[in-house]
């Protein structure tokens, strides 16, 4: 069973993010096939990226970083959940995935977005990070609008269709989540054959 966190993207104060993370969580959840826990990057308070040496050495100096590279790298698989600003991802979760590198490697991706149009663009360039960092990020994913997913702009009403696309996402991901399971975990090379 592969562990997936569904990882809070937004840190501003009166976030969306949260509302729809913990409904995508309540879907998740109910799954037998794998298991599911909510990450929010305000919990891990990460600066500006202040290690000196690049992440792909693995050698961090900061407790902060310590503690998010523990918890990403006990996970198989994530759902980022996203908004969209000026058209893109928010800072601070970029800035979140470049604080790490091997602890993404060989894993899979989903994504779940909201704003004014869907967020969509947002997810696209998340899919190119992702493609650098080995993360295998899946087909399927989930997006809400301001204008129809949420009540006055604030209050999240989604769209009770809206958990078949959660579903397909998760299909997804808990498959490639547990295909890339092989490159996670190489077996030991198996001995030489004895020639008699």
């Amino acid at each position: 069973m592969i562990r997936v966190g569904i990882i809070i993207g937004s840190t501003r104060p009166g976030r969306l993010g949260e509302s729809v993370a913990k409904w995508v969580y309540e879907i998740a959840r109910q799954r037998k096939d794998s298991q599911f826990e909510l990450i929010d990057l305000k919990d891990y308070e990460l600066p500006h990226l202040d290690e000196p040496i690049p992440p792909s050495a693995g050698q961090y100096s900061q407790a902060h970083t310590k503690a998010w590279s523990e918890k990403i790298a006990s996970l198989d698989a994530f759902v980022f959940v996203t908004p969209e600003y000026n058209h893109s991802t928010p800072g601070a979760l970029k800035n979140a995935i470049d604080f790490l590198y091997r602890e993404w490697n060989n894993k899979a991706a989903g994504f779940v977005s909201y704003g004014s149009s869907g967020g969509v663009r947002a997810v696209e360039h998340l899919r190119l990070v992702m493609g650098e960092l080995q993360v295998a990020d899946v087909r399927a994913q989930v997006s809400f609008s301001l204008f129809t997913d949420f009540e006055s702009f604030r209050t999240f009403r989604p769209d009770p269709s809206k958990e078949k696309a959660v579903t397909a996402m998760l299909d997804q991901l808990v498959a490639w989540g547990t295909a890339l399971r092989a490159l996670r975990h190489p077996r030991a090379e198996a001995p030489p054959l004895a020639h008699g």
